[in-house]
């Protein structure tokens, strides 16, 4: 008889947050694959918990893949768990999971907590149709990409974000999808939680004399109209963005992209109106 693959969620920060479930199933494992096993290991002993851990991480996670699923076959039981939240978000696990699926090796979830459903419930945006992005690419040309397939996305938008970047990935956002209300969720469930909300303009401004360091998740609301704004609302989106810096031509194409209007057009009313 094959082992039982587990997914355990375990805590984003605060160590009250792990069930009893969870604790449970880690005690009764023959083996826990952990993304950073300095990590799970103080977890575990802090439960005074012993068992045998394996790296899994991004890097391995194909190769471990087939490790573990020997072990399983074998009769087995394997626990994954990451650095923080569900196995699979964002983090290693899904290729485990694809490859036990396959080998008909019984997979079942011990769910915990989520950083990303965390911050959605935290922002006061519509939590009842979301999307998760994850880590947005570090390519500046990918990450446009990215952000311009999200323009007209109506549901809320959840990225992570390290606290280096936020006031980058903040800027691109009012260039691609506008000054939408966003909230930043830091440090969720520790000592020092913390959540801005607002436009992200006015985020941006909040956050530009201070040095955040933890995890972040940035939730961003939806689009709520996507047909074009009026001449005026367009020219005023492009005398922002000149106003933040950007030249008026580039302003110009960036709100035409971003509504579908015609970049020369925008362009010309932008200096007549100067």
């Amino acid at each position: 008889m094959g082992g039982v693959l587990y997914l355990v969620g375990t805590p984003i920060g605060n160590l009250g947050d792990l069930s009893e479930r969870a604790r449970e199933t880690l005690a009764s494992v023959a083996l826990v694959a952990a993304e950073d096993t300095r990590r799970s290991g103080r977890l575990l002993r802090g439960l005074d918990i012993r068992k045998p851990l394996v790296s899994m991480f991004e890097g391995n996670e194909e190769e471990r893949a087939a490790e573990l699923v020997e072990r399983l076959e074998a009769g087995e039981d394997v626990a994954v768990v990451t650095d923080g939240g569900m196995p699979s978000i964002s983090d290693p696990g899904y290729r485990v999971v694809q490859l036990a699926a396959e080998h008909g090796i019984d997979v079942r979830v011990i769910p915990g907590p989520s950083a990303a459903i965390a911050a959605l419930v935290l922002s006061g945006l519509p939590t009842d149709r979301f999307v998760f992005e994850g880590f947005l690419p570090r390519r500046p040309g990918d990450r446009g990409r990215r952000l311009r397939a999200l323009r007209q996305e109506p549901r809320t938008i959840v990225f992570f974000e390290s606290p280096r970047r936020l006031p980058t990935l903040l800027r691109e956002i009012v260039a691609t999808l506008g000054d939408r209300r966003v909230a930043v969720c830091r440090e969720l469930t520790k000592l020092h939680e913390e959540v801005l909300r607002g436009v992200a303009g006015e985020v941006l401004d909040a956050i530009a004399d201070r040095q955040l360091k933890g995890e972040v998740a940035v939730v961003v609301e939806g689009e709520r109209d996507p047909d074009p704004p009026d001449p005026a609302a367009l020219l005023a989106e492009v005398r922002a963005l000149v106003e933040q810096g950007m030249r008026t031509r580039d302003a110009a194409r960036t709100v035409a992209e971003r509504h579908g209007a015609r970049a020369n057009e925008l362009y010309r009313a932008a200096l007549s109106e100067g």
